[in-house]
């Protein structure tokens, strides 16, 4: 369980593939208080941690994570929003974030807005149900509002708006269209959904 606030930015500094992809994350974090087996959210996917030393942890990535989230992020130089796992007593600053991606979008705009930047996301049209203005949703692993969404045949697109602390302390600092990003929806819409789901089919 994650909230979405992001506590380093690091990369990847190798990549060896075996049965499934081996990856060396560089870090800030001490890595003398994380535990073998740990859960890390790398860029909104959750991965255990097998290996550590100083500087640095390895995750194990299957065949089934890389095919399902944005593979710009398994190459080595890739800039991960790293977050270690909600503890009881953490302070909730975001929202509830499973680390399990849904989908993956694709910047179609980034445009100055104030000190801000907005930007604009299609998504596939199959989570159209679950992104809603004002709702919460998780980029990349970064929690963020949704302030307007709009409807077509083949996509949903929406617009969110990053302030210029978030970009400072994400990978977000260098967001340009054409970037694909892991999309995480709100874990409350995601139950609503299925419960809707089985109320239509019977």
């Amino acid at each position: 369980m994650f909230t979405g606030i992001i506590t380093d930015v690091d990369t990847i500094e190798s990549v060896e593939r075996r049965g499934d992809l081996r990856a060396r994350i560089a870090t800030a974090y001490d890595v003398a208080t994380i535990e073998l087996g740990a859960s890390i959210a790398c860029s909104g996917v959750c991965l255990t941690v097998v290996d550590k030393g100083p500087g640095w942890f390895e995750v194990d990535i299957s065949g089934e994570t890389v095919s399902k989230s944005a593979s710009r992020l398994w190459e080595p130089g890739a800039a991960l929003n790293l977050e270690r796992a909600l503890k009881v007593g953490d302070e909730l600053g975001g929202h509830i974030v499973t680390g399990h991606v849904d989908g993956i979008g694709t910047v179609a705009a980034v445009d100055p807005e104030g000190d801000s930047l907005r930007i604009t996301i299609d998504a596939p049209a199959a989570l159209a149900a679950y992104i809603a203005p004002k709702g919460s949703i998780a980029l990349d692993g970064v929690s963020l509002t949704i302030n307007d969404v709009s409807d077509t045949d083949s996509a949903v697109r929406f617009g969110i708006n990053i302030i210029p602390h978030t970009a400072q302390m994400t990978s977000f600092r260098d967001i340009a269209p054409g970037r694909i990003l892991n999309i995480e929806i709100d874990v409350l819409a995601r139950y609503l959904g299925r419960m809707e789901q089985l109320r239509h089919d019977r």
